[in-house]
């Protein structure tokens, strides 16, 4: 009765930008979410990458309340300790040399977008277009949904930001066809996510790297997805031995809560000044709190980024099998880490609910593709379970 009228009352004041399930999840440990109805679920899709070290892992729940009796916010007028701590943290373990904290994926790419545009402005350049990729996925904000290069999210949206080029994924010859004088940056998810879990050739992206260099334009990766460890390296970067000159975080950043990061080089960085850009809650002590705690269980030992490594090996053999099983409904297994993707024949949207009916969390993406981005915490076990449950209803479906 209590779920019915919660059901009811969320239809009734809030917009329908979702389609959500018919649930209200109300608590959640490690793996394991619960209804407000007592029903256990297996969580697979973990927020959506956000979850990495499962539902309210002990050291980040134990951080946000030490942060929330201190300090829970406060002007970036002022210098904010556990912002200080998180951007040491992540430019000692990256590539890059600053950090501006934001409060989602989006915005993080916003601040790319115009951090590259300044950065050319200030060297008297009128350089300011953005060569993006087919199939890319870069936020819903107005420049975001411009940079992204999948038309279903831009219709009704119109006109939109200019200056974003879109070329195939995967294919250096379009990006070299694509660059012009006014180019100042190509943007890349190193592993399409939103997009189908769609994993580049392992020389694709030195070779954009190399581009880049050789027309003196910058780099920028869109990693809000693949970043902090969800590939088995802490950066998804470090996959394929080459470094961006911007890189955009967010979801796992938080270990739950929302806070998003736009990390460059100085030479670039240096481009921004006071004025040029801020955020109002971007780093704010609570999130950045609870993302240093994040952070630091993922890098205290490495155990975590193993564990997502050998479970991500397991994952896909696990779904191998069930290809080998089911070769006319699957086409193919895909992804790195514990982003896994599985193309099927035929539209998700029923084995997604057929999951949730039998106690599992996942999603579909791109019509056709089951995404599967468990924390980074999952065991053989829940593996075994999922794939038993994936055989049933591809079985029965």
């Amino acid at each position: 009765m209590e779920m019915r009228k919660l059901l009811e009352d969320s239809g009734h004041y809030l917009m329908n930008t979702y389609n959500r399930f018919p649930v209200v999840l109300r608590k959640g440990r490690g793996m394991k979410v619960w209804s407000a109805d007592g029903k256990e679920y297996l969580d697979f899709l973990g927020g959506v990458a956000v979850n990495c070290l499962g539902h309210c892992h002990p050291k980040v729940v134990i951080a946000v309340q030490k942060q929330a009796q201190r300090l829970i916010h406060v002007s970036n007028y002022f210098h904010i300790e556990p912002q200080i701590k998180l951007a040491r943290l992540l430019v000692e373990h990256s590539f890059a040399d600053k950090a501006f904290f934001c409060n989602s994926g989006a915005e993080a790419v916003e601040a790319a977008i115009k951090l590259a545009r300044k950065y050319f402005r200030d060297q008297g350049q009128n350089r300011y277009e953005i060569i993006t990729a087919l199939n890319s996925f870069h936020g819903r904000t107005l420049a975001a949904l411009s940079a992204t290069g999948q038309d279903k999210f831009k219709t009704g949206f119109e006109p939109l930001v200019p200056g974003f080029k879109h070329v195939e994924f995967n294919n250096i010859e379009a990006i070299e066809k694509a660059v012009t004088r006014e180019t100042c940056a190509v943007m890349l998810e190193p592993i399409q996510g939103e997009g189908g879990v769609r994993v580049p050739d392992p020389d694709y992206l030195s070779g954009v790297r190399a581009l880049c260099d050789r027309h003196g334009i910058l780099l920028i990766l869109d990693e809000v997805q693949t970043g902090i460890g969800r590939t088995g390296k802490f950066f998804a970067y470090e996959q394929f031995g080459i470094t961006p000159d911007i890189m955009t975080l967010a979801k796992g950043l938080g270990g739950g809560l929302p806070i998003g990061a736009m990390l460059a080089t100085d030479y670039v960085a240096s481009a921004f000044k006071p004025g040029t850009h801020a955020s109002t809650f971007g780093g704010n002590p609570l999130v950045c709190a609870a993302a240093v705690a994040a952070v630091e269980v993922i890098l205290e030992d490495g155990f975590i980024l193993d564990q997502c490594c050998r479970m991500g090996a397991y994952l896909r053999a696990r779904l191998e099998d069930l290809k080998k099983e089911f070769p006319s409904l699957i086409i193919e297994i895909r992804g790195m880490g514990l982003l896994v993707g599985m193309e099927l024949t035929r539209d998700g949207a029923p084995f997604v609910r057929a999951c949730l009916e039998r106690g599992i969390l996942i999603n579909y993406t791109a019509g056709n593709v089951l995404r599967f981005l468990p924390p980074l915490i999952v065991t053989e076990k829940e593996i075994d379970h999922l794939a038993d449950v994936l055989e049933e209803v591809f079985d029965r479906i």
